[in-house]
């Protein structure tokens, strides 16, 4: 299960309308890289894969692949725009400790890194 605050729903449904082509929903996936391990990888898409995990939440959809779903159970995305900057938070509750960069963790499966939003 993934939990999306309001916050970002609220840009998630910004970005998808200010965009040019016809989005679905948020892709949201952990790949191999970063620091040491993997990193979270946030990209707009025009449609579900056949094997994906879909959540529906407040009018968006959040795919995720099988493999990805391992790591990502029970994260909430968040939004946040502040004087430091503004960007998509990723909460994941297997995370044991944050890195010194403020940008990568280790869970007990590894060590995911947060990674800004692409499109597609």
């Amino acid at each position: 299960m993934i939990s999306v605050t309001d916050a970002a729903v609220q840009k998630i449904k910004t970005l998808i309308s200010e965009n040019d082509k016809k989005l679905d929903g948020l892709r949201m996936a952990v790949k191999g890289g970063g620091c040491s391990g993997f990193q979270y990888d946030l990209e707009f898409a025009d449609h579900s894969n056949e094997l994906d995990h879909i959540f529906e939440t407040n009018g968006i959809k959040i795919f995720v692949d099988m493999k990805s779903s391992l790591y990502l159970n029970g994260v909430t995305l968040d939004y946040e725009d502040g004087l430091m900057g503004a960007g998509f938070k990723i909460e994941n509750p297997n995370a044991r400790t944050t890195c010194g960069c403020g940008e990568s963790f280790s869970a007990w499966f590894g060590v995911i890194v947060f990674e800004r939003l692409v499109y597609a």
